[in-house]
């Protein structure tokens, strides 16, 4: 269940790179302002903020090995 939801969360991190680009807009027009900013700058900065989000709860859902059973950087004996 949790590999599927990670993949599902994956796939709509993809999703909004795919979105945060302005490929919809018609040149030379002139653009709205959101909150300050040209219409694709929001869209853009929401994706972003987007992407970020979904990313914490997919690493959140990652399991990771234990690094205390015999795994990591071997101990130093001390002199």
């Amino acid at each position: 269940m949790r590999s599927r939801l990670r993949t599902g969360l994956l796939l709509a991190i993809g999703l909004l790179y795919v979105l945060s680009v302005p490929w919809y807009r018609s040149g030379g027009g002139e653009p709205k302002l959101l909150l300050g900013l040209p219409d694709w700058v929001a869209v853009a900065l929401g994706c972003y903020v987007g992407v970020a989000l979904l990313n914490a709860v997919a690493w959140l859902l990652t399991e990771l090995p234990d690094e205390g059973a015999g795994g990591g950087a071997p101990e130093r004996e001390s002199e």
